[in-house]
């Protein structure tokens, strides 16, 4: 698949989740939003950047904590629901910037805080973002890269993965949590402090927000049901009556820029 393509798939999918994604509660819920933020250690003239921000609850989540938070997403629908959300919160620090995150429209050192949140699974090239994140943090400010993680077992985070490309055709792959922390190296930042919480939900809520194509949905339920039996997809998955429950992990990862 060429990076044309992919980013076909992207503006389909997102496009279509933008109101249904940006509402969800796992992805608004306020104490992980504050886990974020508080591993970046925000200061008040702190300038953020989102990267690849969606609807910009991460945007809005920073923003009275600094002087500006900007927002950079491809999805004009995403952007859109950004700004929605920040003139219900009333946020005057705010911008917002559609482009491709592999090529930052923005100077070196541009900013203090660089962040990335449930977007690294998308990207062909994860570690290509990441450097570019690096080159627009100044000298000794912080990068946060948040996301779920696939199993240490090489058979369950390929069904786990093959799960997610099923749910959602613009996923590219959940790396492990060892591979999540060395694109970190590979970047020339030091070792990430580490911060852990769960995304839980019910499968039928996912599919809710999900757009897979015609009959792929059955299939995902049926992995998951799977899963609970035997943890093919080595993540969380219990069954409650007549509900499937699933807890992906997710790592929030930060550490400071080199002087």
């Amino acid at each position: 698949m060429t990076d044309t393509s992919h980013q076909g798939l992207i503006l389909d999918q997102f496009t279509r989740q933008a109101t249904l994604f940006s509402s969800a509660a796992p992805i608004t819920n306020a104490d992980a939003l504050q886990m974020v933020v508080e591993a970046a250690r925000p200061e008040p003239e702190d300038h953020v950047l989102d990267v690849a921000c969606g609807g910009g609850i991460v945007v809005c989540a920073f923003a009275p904590h600094v002087l500006q938070a900007t927002g950079i997403d491809m999805t004009p629908a995403m952007l859109d629901q950004a700004r929605v959300l920040a003139a219900e919160k009333g946020l005057a620090n705010v911008e917002w910037r559609q482009g491709d995150v592999t090529s930052l429209p923005f100077d070196d050192g541009s900013f203090t805080i660089v962040v990335t949140r449930f977007a690294m699974h998308h990207f062909r090239d994860p570690a290509a973002v990441l450097r570019e994140m690096v080159r627009v943090c100044a000298p000794g400010g912080c990068i946060v890269v948040v996301d779920m993680y696939a199993s240490a077992d090489p058979a369950k985070a390929a069904e786990f993965n093959r799960l997610e490309r099923l749910r959602d055709p613009s996923h590219v792959r959940s790396l492990n949590l060892a591979e999540l922390a060395g694109l970190f190296s590979d970047a020339g930042l030091p070792e990430p402090r580490s911060t852990f919480y769960e995304l839980r939900d019910e499968v039928s809520n996912l599919l809710a927000r999900s757009f897979p194509d015609p009959g792929d949905d059955a299939k995902i339920t049926d992995l998951f049901r799977a899963s609970a039996a035997d943890d093919r997809l080595g993540v969380p998955v219990r069954i409650e009556a007549d509900k499937i429950l699933y807890a992906y992990p997710v790592a929030i990862l930060a550490a400071e820029c080199l002087p």
